[in-house]
C-alpha cells in the first residue's frame, strides 16, 4: 500500500468521501523559532576568540598556495614562503570580520527558491560529499551520475531543503569532466541553489560561466549577486591547501558564497576537548575568512564548523554525540560573538539507516538548532560518517525536518483557536470529534506525515505491517517515477548542453590541487 492510500484512508475515516483540503504551510522560508542555547559562558567565548588570534598571530597557518601568501603579505600579514607559514595580526582579522557582510541573499533559479543567509533564518540541506550510495533494491555501490541526479530529484521535491549540496561523487565521470555533469544536473532538474565545487580556478570559472549564461545574466548582474556557493574545508591542524585557498579567492572575486567549514575532530586532528578543538576551529575559520575580505571588501563568505569527536577505540569518527552537540553550541556563540551567518552539520556514523543512524541524526540536528545555525548540512539521509548517502534514511530524515519546519510556523491563538464555543458545545464526559470547531478545522489542523504511520496495530497488520524503511522506499520511488521538477527553459539547457560538448571535446578542465 503507497503512502497516498494511507493518508487517504484515515481521512476518509475521519471525514467522508470528500477531497481534503490542503493544509497552507510554507516550508520554503524558515526562520529558527529557538532560542539559542550555550555552552560556555560569555567571558570564555570571548578567551576561546582570543586564544584564535593567538593561534593566528604568534603560531600561524600554513598556506600552500603562493597567491594566497601574497595577498595576505599585501594585507598585512608575516609571510614566511620558505616555509609556507602566515602570521595574521589580529587588527587584520578584525577589520576582515568588520568588511564580511551579516546578511547574504542568494539568488536560486526562480525569486521564490531565493535565501537569506543571515542569523536567525534557518537553511536545511541533505547529506553532501559522499562517495557511495545506498537503498533497499540496489544496495550499496560507488556513486553514480544517475545517483546524483536522482538525489538532486529528490532534493527538488522537498520544499524544506533550500539547497542542492554535492550529494554523491559521481564516479563514472571523469574528474576533467564532473563539473559539467553535476551542474548540467542542478541546473536542469532543480530551481534551488545550486553548489560548485572548488577544484581549481579552470572548473571554476567555467562553472560560473555556465550557470552566468544559463540563467541569461551579465558578467556585472552574476558578479553582483551570489547565485551559487562553495563549501570550503580547511586541514586541520592549520593548514589551508591549495584548491581551498583557490577557491577562497575565486569565490570571493565574482561575488559568490564561500561557506568556511573547518572539519575538527577532537583527539584526532584538534585537541580532544571542545573547548580546544573549537579554538582550532575558530582560528582556521578566521584565517580563510579573512582571505575572501583581503581580495574583495564585503565578499559573501559564512562562518562555519563541523566539530565532533572520535571513538577512541577506533580512531573512527562519531556524529550525533554529546560532544558533537556542545561543539555545535560553540560554534553558534562564536558566530554571533563575530556576527556573521554561520553554517553547521548533523549527521551519523551509523552502517545503515537503523535506530542508531536515526538517533544520531535528530540529536545532531537539534544541536544545530539550539545553536542557532544558519544552513544546517547532513542533516537528511548522510551515514558512515559521510561515505554514505541512503535514499531511504533522506526520507525519514525528511520526516523530522518537516516536523522542525511546522514549528517555525506561528501558532495562532485568536479568540477563535481558543475555542470557548467547542468548550460551551461540549458536555463534561463527552467528546470533540463532532464539534462545530473540529468540523471546521479538522482536515488541516494537523501535521500530515511524511512516511510515519499512525494506524492502530491491528489496522496496520491487516495492511501488510510495511515497516518505515520499506515505505521511504516507495515513496522515493514514486517521486522519481513521477518528479516534481522546475519549469527549464528550453532554448537555454539546449545552450548549455552544447557548451558543455564543446568543452568536453576541447578537454574539459581538470582538477588542480
Amino acid at each position: 500500500m503507497t503512502l497516498a492510500e494511507n493518508s487517504g484512508r484515515r481521512r476518509t475515516r475521519r471525514g467522508g468521501g470528500a477531497p481534503p483540503e490542503k493544509r497552507k504551510v510554507d516550508y520554503r522560508h524558515l526562520r529558527n523559532p529557538f532560542p539559542p542555547m550555550s555552552v560556555f559562558s560569555d567571558d570564555r567565548i570571548a578567551a576561546i576568540h582570543e586564544a584564535a588570534l593567538d593561534v593566528l598571530e604568534r603560531l600561524g597557518i600554513k598556506v600552500l598556495l603562493p597567491a594566497a601568501r601574497d595577498a595576505y603579505k599585501a594585507g598585512g600579514a608575516t609571510v614566511h614562503d620558505d616555509t609556507e607559514m602566515v602570521h595574521i595580526g589580529r587588527e587584520i582579522v578584525e577589520a576582515a570580520l568588520a568588511s564580511a557582510p551579516r546578511s547574504i541573499p542568494v539568488r536560486g533559479a526562480v525569486r521564490d527558491r531565493d535565501i537569506t543567509l543571515e542569523l536567525g533564518n534557518l537553511v536545511f540541506q541533505p547529506g553532501a560529499g559522499a562517495p557511495h550510495a545506498t537503498d533497499l533494491e540496489r544496495g550499496r555501490r560507488p556513486g553514480t551520475d544517475r545517483d546524483f541526479r536522482e538525489l538532486v530529484q529528490l532534493t527538488q521535491h522537498f520544499d524544506v531543503l533550500h539547497m542542492v549540496p554535492p550529494l554523491i561523487e559521481p564516479q563514472d565521470v571523469p574528474m576533467h569532466l564532473r563539473h559539467y555533469t553535476t551542474l548540467d544536473a542542478q541546473l536542469s532538474l532543480s530551481d534551488k541553489v545550486p553548489f560548485i565545487f572548488s577544484r581549481g580556478t579552470p572548473q571554476v570559472t567555467q562553472s560560473f560561466e555556465m550557470l552566468r549564461d544559463f540563467r541569461g545574466l551579465s558578467d556585472a548582474e552574476f558578479t553582483a549577486t551570489s547565485h551559487c556557493y562553495t563549501i570550503i574545508n580547511t586541514n586541520s591542524p592549520r593548514t589551508l591547501d591549495i584548491p581551498m585557498a583557490q577557491g577562497l579567492m575565486d569565490f570571493a572575486k565574482a561575488g559568490q558564497v564561500s561557506i568556511v567549514t573547518p572539519f575538527t575532530l577532537m583527539g584526532a586532528m584538534a585537541p580532544i576537548t571542545v573547548a580546544g578543538a573549537m579554538t582550532l576551529s575558530h582560528a582556521e575559520a578566521l584565517a580563510a575568512i579573512t582571505l575572501t575580505q583581503l581580495v574583495r571588501p564585503g565578499a559573501p563568505v559564512c562562518y562555519g564548523t563541523f566539530t565532533s569527536n572520535v571513538d577512541m577505540k577506533s580512531g573512527a569518527p562519531a556524529f550525533g554525540t554529546p560532544e558533537h552537540f556542545k561543539a555545535s553550541l560553540a560554534a553558534g556563540q562564536l558566530a554571533r560573538f563575530i556576527g556573521l551567518p554561520w553554517r553547521c552539520a548533523s549527521g551519523s556514523a551509523a552502517n545503515l539507516g537503523d535506530v542508531q543512524a536515526a538517533n544520531e541524526t535528530q540529536f545532531g540536528t537539534w544541536g544545530c538548532l539550539l545553536a542557532g545555525a544558519t544552513v544546517v548540512i547532513h542533516a537528511a539521509g548522510w551515514l558512515e560518517g559521510g561515505l554514505t548517502v541512503s535514499y531511504e534514511k533522506l526520507i525519514t530524515d525528511l520526516e523530522v525536518l518537516q516536523m522542525v519546519a511546522e514549528l517555525c510556523a506561528e501558532t495562532p491563538a485568536q479568540d477563535a483557536d481558543i475555542g470557548l464555543a467547542a468548550l460551551e458545545e461540549v458536555q463534561p464526559g463527552g467528546h470533540f470529534f463532532g464539534a462545530a470547531h473540529t468540523m471546521e478545522r479538522y482536515q488541516t489542523a494537523f501535521y500530515e506525515p511524511l512516511i510515519g504511520d499512525l494506524s492502530n496495530f491491528g489496522t496496520w497488520q491487516e495492511r501488510g505491517g510495511i515497516d518505515t524503511t520499506t515505505r521511504a522506499t516507495g515513496l522515493w520511488k514514486q517521486i522519481l517515477a513521477d518528479p516534481t521538477g522546475p519549469t527549464v527553459d528550453p532554448d537555454a539547457l539546449s545552450r548549455l548542453r552544447a557548451d558543455i560538448r564543446t568543452r568536453s571535446d576541447a578537454g574539459g578542465a581538470p582538477p588542480e590541487s
